[in-house]
């Protein structure tokens, strides 16, 4: 016998959720986060506002999960088998994302306003700069495996250095980030964690 679903269970379309996530991104890019209504999304989206209710309780929590699902996709959690090549895949995902044509407008008002709005900074941290930062350390978990990273070195600082640079270069200076300026990222990077690299660098210098 085919079940049926319940008569009061709320089916949430796909087609609608994407149409909403368009409206959201768009809207912010547009009026940022303080001048956004639910409303302007709903008519945005086509739909009514109980279709955003739905899927969110309120403008704050809908703002930081669209945000989320976008930014934490766009992080790239690369398995080359190399880590300078893990790096440099990463840091182009990065530019991606902060280059976005619309998440380059919202980025600034994301960071304002997570300054004035608790809820929103610890929403912000916990759905966005956690899980992203969750995929970084996986890149160099998997590189200590490999031999590739020495003993002792600060993780969290590379960590810091994947993303950093890019950011301050390119959200804060609006200076364009080239292929060059990644590889150069991504060799500082290794060079900070490759066991004695700095050392032996050194020594054959003298040396010559």
């Amino acid at each position: 016998m085919t079940r049926r679903s319940p008569s009061g269970a709320a089916v949430l379309r796909s087609d609608t959720t994407d149409a909403i996530t368009r409206a959201v991104l768009e809207t912010l890019a547009e009026v940022g986060i303080g001048r956004l209504s639910m409303e302007a999304v709903a008519k945005r989206a086509g739909v009514g506002k109980s279709a955003l209710y739905r899927r969110w309780p309120s403008k704050t929590a809908m703002v930081i999960a669209v945000l989320s699902d976008f930014s934490v996709e766009l992080a790239a959690t690369p398995d080359t088998g190399s880590l300078r090549d893990d790096i440099r895949e990463s840091v182009e995902a990065l530019r991606l994302w902060l280059d976005h044509p619309l998440f380059s407008r919202i980025l600034p008002d994301l960071v304002a306003e997570s300054g004035r709005n608790p809820e929103l900074a610890e929403l912000h941290t916990r759905m966005i700069g956690v899980p992203r930062r969750e995929r970084a350390a996986e890149i160099f978990a998997r590189a200590r495996d490999r031999g590739e990273i020495a003993e002792g070195t600060d993780i969290e600082l590379a960590m810091d250095l994947l993303a950093g640079p890019v950011y301050w270069r390119s959200a804060v200076r609006a200076q364009p980030v080239d292929a060059a300026y990644l590889d150069s990222v991504s060799d500082a990077i290794v060079a900070l964690v490759t066991p004695g690299s700095h050392r032996d660098d050194e020594i054959d210098a003298r040396a010559r």
